[in-house]
């Protein structure tokens, strides 16, 4: 693993490295793995973004706020950080995990991001675990505002359509892949009046159809390409 590179992406370097190489490794690799360090950064993640959103929406109620956090830990936010860095090409899996494509599945991605986030804690402490809070989801972060990020998609796309008189969109599930265990739900959107078509995929139907409905309004251009 070339792990200058993903320092250098990270704006951080390690003064123990084994900390991130315990980060990055999958429970499928071996008893040292990252799940232990999930936990702590799951914790460290959603304080600072609690925080975030609490300074920056001083106006917003308790019930936008959470939902707004919700969107920013989710799995699928975690998962998008991940690949910004190719974070896939670094993870260390056992062999049945390599042969099913696990360095691209969302569960493990988001996973090395929180691990990732306590690795920098216990390397330097609460600042920098906080900082690196900030870096990962920093475009996330920007684009959350009462406006856009404080309701849900398909919340905000059904608003959408009313205030135009539209008809309201369908969600149909296309496909459903995975155990029982680590099901991947791929959900389609329409909106008849707007001959429009998008998807979205998740590890339920509900988070599915929120991806769906966010690629949506895109699409209408509610939100920014």
């Amino acid at each position: 693993m070339d792990l200058e590179r993903l320092q250098r992406q990270l704006g951080y370097r390690f003064k123990d490295p084994e900390w991130l190489r315990q980060a990055l490794t999958h429970r499928s690799a071996g008893s040292r793995n990252n799940e232990r360090l999930e936990f702590l950064g799951d914790a460290i993640l959603g304080f600072e973004v609690a925080e975030n959103l609490f300074r920056q929406h001083p106006g917003a109620t308790e019930g936008e706020l959470s939902r707004a956090r919700a969107q920013l830990v989710k799995r699928e936010t975690l998962a998008a950080a991940a690949r910004r860095l190719d974070l896939g090409d670094y993870l260390v899996l056992g062999a049945g995990e390599l042969r099913s494509g696990g360095q691209n599945r969302d569960s493990i991605l988001s996973d090395a991001v929180e691990a990732i986030i306590a690795a920098v804690y216990m390397d330097s402490g609460i600042e920098e675990a906080r900082r690196m809070v900030r870096k990962l989801l920093e475009r996330e972060i920007a684009a959350t505002t009462p406006q856009t990020q404080l309701k849900d998609s398909k919340t905000r796309l059904q608003e959408l359509l009313q205030a135009r008189s539209l008809a309201l969109p369908a969600y149909e599930v296309i496909s459903l892949e995975g155990s029982a265990h680590d099901q991947s739900f791929t959900v389609k959107c329409r909106v008849e009046d707007l001959g429009l078509e998008t998807t979205g995929t998740g590890s339920s139907r509900r988070k599915a159809e929120q991806e769906a409905a966010a690629a949506m309004l895109k699409r209408i251009g509610e939100l920014p390409q």
